[in-house]
């Protein structure tokens, strides 16, 4: 049976350009940024995207899927469909999926995405909001009280 061409995303880094395994720790690569690069300012892309290098700025993927590789050291705003974090993040992240931090993975910011998955030992300081939008909603209501939650049980407490 043959198969049709196989779209690869690219990879800005040294990741090699395979699928990744289910279940695997390696991410899917994308467009490569290397170890050695740093980019600074602001970063777009319409294809998936894998850094490997160090990103200072604004990291835009809105329809892609954007992998930190395990070296890669990203201080930046971070949009994107899924975001994948083997690396280091310093800084807000919205996924309007999904985001997973691996295992090596490192996150110190704010996070909003519907999804989280954060692995056995990933590390993670900030708040999150899984507001199933992926965007973050425009005003905070105040909690409900116990009788605006359940009025007819505060009625049967009495």
């Amino acid at each position: 049976m043959s198969q049709g061409p196989v779209t690869r995303p690219a990879t800005l880094g040294q990741a090699p350009l395979q699928p990744a395994m289910p279940g695997s720790d390696r991410a899917k690569p994308g467009a490569p940024a290397g170890g050695s690069i740093v980019i600074t300012g602001e970063l777009k892309a319409t294809e998936d995207l894998t850094i490997e290098g160090q990103v200072d700025g604004k990291i835009e993927l809105l329809q892609n899927v954007l992998t930190i590789g395990r070296n890669a050291k990203a201080r930046a705003e971070i949009l994107a469909k899924s975001v994948i974090v083997l690396g280091e993040v310093v800084g807000n992240i919205t996924a309007s999926e999904k985001l997973e931090i691996r295992e090596s993975g490192s996150v110190e910011g704010d996070i909003t995405a519907p999804r989280l998955a954060v692995a056995d030992g990933a590390t993670f300081r900030g708040r999150v909001d899984m507001n199933k939008s992926g965007a973050r909603p425009a005003a905070v209501a105040a909690p409900a009280t116990k009788s605006e939650v359940a009025p007819d049980l505060a009625a049967q407490a009495r």
